[in-house]
């Protein structure tokens, strides 16, 4: 269980990296709570998310706060990450969006994205909480995670096409598929 508590926001969370990508997730945000539920449905992980606003405010703080928080509880069940696969990609195809989600466990965070949205929200979230929400979890799981799109469309789908590739990138990062730790250093 990892809680995170600001002056702002409330989130309480559990992560299972070995599930079957059930998802429990309430947050003011509709379009979020879809969005975040689609990458764990295709992670293979389960997750019960609550989180809400503790004073009358946008978007920004609490999904940043989500993001942090499921960065420490992915960094938290991963370990030492004795025999994880470590790396992951995925591309996916969302009607006429291509978008490609690669990431390394290594410990070292690194965020980097070329995603342009043609407007400025959906439904009740702005579009720039997207990049913004993974940047804040690869900054708090130390993980190194690229996005591209290969061909934009619809910000919905462009969206959800990130969320869907980024859930199938780690569940191939952590899939166990040896014993030891997947580094020439011996730690990551």
């Amino acid at each position: 269980m990892v809680r995170r508590e600001t002056v702002e926001t409330v989130a309480e969370l559990e992560l299972t990296l070995d599930g079957e990508g059930a998802h429990t997730i309430e947050t003011p945000y509709p379009v979020f709570n879809h969005l975040l539920g689609s990458m764990i449905r295709f992670s293979g992980f389960n997750l019960r998310l609550n989180a809400r606003n503790t004073v009358e405010c946008d978007e920004h703080h609490l999904i940043e706060d989500v993001a942090i928080a499921l960065g420490e509880a992915l960094r938290r069940a991963l370990g030492e990450k004795r025999g994880v696969n470590r790396f992951g990609y995925s591309i996916v195809p969302m009607d006429e969006v291509l978008a490609c989600v690669s990431l390394d466990l290594s410990g070292r965070p690194f965020f980097s994205h070329n995603m342009r949205f043609k407007q400025t929200t959906i439904g009740n979230m702005g579009t720039s909480m997207i990049p913004h929400f993974f940047r804040s979890l690869s900054n708090s799981s130390g993980v190194t995670l690229h996005v591209l799109i290969f061909r934009n469309g619809d910000p919905h789908h462009l969206a959800e096409a990130v969320f869907k590739a980024a859930g199938l990138a780690f569940k191939q990062a952590v899939a166990v598929t040896g014993s030891t730790i997947p580094s020439e250093k011996g730690v990551l």
